[in-house]
């Protein structure tokens, strides 16, 4: 076996799947980008990022006293601090209500604000060990507003612990819109007043279309806005991941990524070093040891190291890491598959093939967060890129003679549909799933639009 399919069998070994279902992460899998160190303060109470950029990754690793042990000095102020969840993907009805619930105690004119302290008073009482009424969230929430000193000893009581409180998945609320709004913002609020209680802190991971709403329209919300971390991806950190990911493939595997790739042993894990966490010549040329110099036979091609992160980025420049690994992922199967006598791992049209999958990943991840996406760009298949707006606009109105009321969709519908089409031109490319370039004609990033099936002149073409 060649150097190179010994390294494309490590590539298709290591753990590159990032999807958490709220399993412990696996501390190999551990990568922290420079711009991530911030959300992990105790004081950044709120985090936002878009769809696969490690919300839910870190949801699942503060809860794990051994990744924030392997952190380190990364983040000193994390040891010995006591970790619960107030709402995630995973449903837990003695910790949070689920969206039935919610939904329920709101149509009874329940106060969302009151729902969460009643969710934060339940992991207090639980950690202080404290009996308060949990036989229903109606029990807790009745409890909380009838018995306000009561409440107020059990926040107020001196305590020798740090405690931290998860919010994250809060689009499964609701399917509504202007509820889910609603509850967040009430969310928002209980953070506010539990900030007011030494020793107790709350952080909230919100999409950034959530961000971006009415969710901060409340008194002090500035207090709340001055913490706020977004959780970024530049191309140095994508491959400091890959990487790290790679280097703690199970046994040979791993062994033959070390050798390229600088490492040091910390807490049972391979990590990498800060060399190979920034845009260095080490890194470019580590990857290229993967995949070679060009996209093609000479230079005009392009650079795999900055192609295969290029192509995945969304209309606003940015690149999730559960894209570009899956798209690393498949290119080494691609050319398992159809060059396996290549002089490198990774052949360049199967890093263009790795494109075509991650773009489909990225569409059906959208289909589950935006209904009514696929609907409205499906109907653009086969058109090419870019275009004008009037060419899009007649597309649609040909499928939806009546305007955007007859997109259907059962869960959180275009936010700006009542506008007409202009509405769900905003919406579309606030989402990043279209671009305006300087002459009006609109644009689809690759990451889209190959899973969409539109084409491009000299670009990746979309599958069959």
């Amino acid at each position: 076996m060649s150097e190179a399919q010994r390294l494309r069998e490590a590539i298709l070994a290591a753990p590159l799947e990032t999807s958490n279902h709220g399993e412990d992460p696996q501390s190999g899998t551990l990568y922290v980008p420079l711009s991530h160190l911030k959300a992990l303060r105790l004081d950044a109470h709120v985090v936002v990022g878009g769809r696969g950029v490690g919300k839910s990754f870190w949801t699942a690793a503060l809860q794990s006293e051994d990744l924030r042990r392997l952190l380190g000095s990364a983040a000193p102020e994390l040891n010995g601090i006591m970790v619960q969840v107030g709402f995630s993907q995973k449903e837990d009805i003695d910790r949070y209500p689920n969206a039935d619930v919610f939904r329920q105690l709101l149509d009874q004119g329940e106060d969302p604000y009151d729902l969460w302290r009643a969710v934060i008073l339940r992991c207090v009482a639980t950690r202080a060990l404290q009996s308060i009424p949990t036989g229903s969230w109606t029990e807790t929430v009745a409890w909380l507003k009838a018995k306000p000193e009561e409440v107020a000893r059990l926040m107020q009581q001196p305590r020798s612990w740090l405690g931290l409180i998860l919010f994250d998945a809060l689009d499964r609320t609701s399917n509504d819109w202007q509820r889910m709004d609603e509850i967040v913002r009430g969310l928002l609020r209980a953070i506010l007043w539990l900030k007011s209680f030494p020793g107790l802190y709350g952080k909230v991971f919100l999409r950034e279309d959530q961000a971006e709403r009415t969710v901060f329209n409340f008194p002090d919300a500035s207090k709340l806005l001055a913490t706020q971390a977004d959780l970024t991806w530049a191309r140095h950190d994508l491959h400091g991941l890959l990487w790290q990911r790679l280097i703690n493939a199970p046994g040979e595997h791993g062994a033959l990524m070390r050798q390229i790739c600088q490492t040091e042993r910390r807490e049972g894990a391979w990590l990498v070093t800060n060399e190979m966490k920034r845009e260095t010549k080490t890194q470019r040329e580590a990857f290229e040891r993967l995949a070679g110099a060009w996209m093609g036979r000479d230079r005009r091609r392009g650079v795999p190291y900055s192609w295969s992160v290029g192509h995945l980025a969304d209309g606003r420049g940015q690149t999730s890491p559960r894209s570009f690994l899956a798209a690393i992922r498949q290119a080494a199967e691609d050319s398992r598959d159809r060059y396996p006598d290549h002089a490198y791992a990774l052949h360049y049209e199967s890093i263009k093939r790795g494109i075509q999958k991650a773009s489909e990943i990225r569409v059906n991840e959208v289909a589950e967060d935006y209904p009514w996406v696929p609907e409205v760009l499906s109907v653009l298949r086969g058109m090419n890129v870019p275009c004008t707006y009037e060419d899009i606009l007649l597309r649609w109105q040909g499928r939806f003679p009546n305007g955007p009321q007859d997109i259907h969709s059962q869960r959180l519908p275009a936010q700006h549909a009542s506008r007409g089409w202009d509405g769900i031109r905003e919406d579309l490319l606030r989402l990043g799933l279209i671009e305006t370039k300087k002459d009006g004609r609109i644009d689809m990033p690759d990451l889209y639009r190959v899973g969409f099936g539109l084409g491009r002149k000299g670009g990746v073409k979309p599958r069959n």
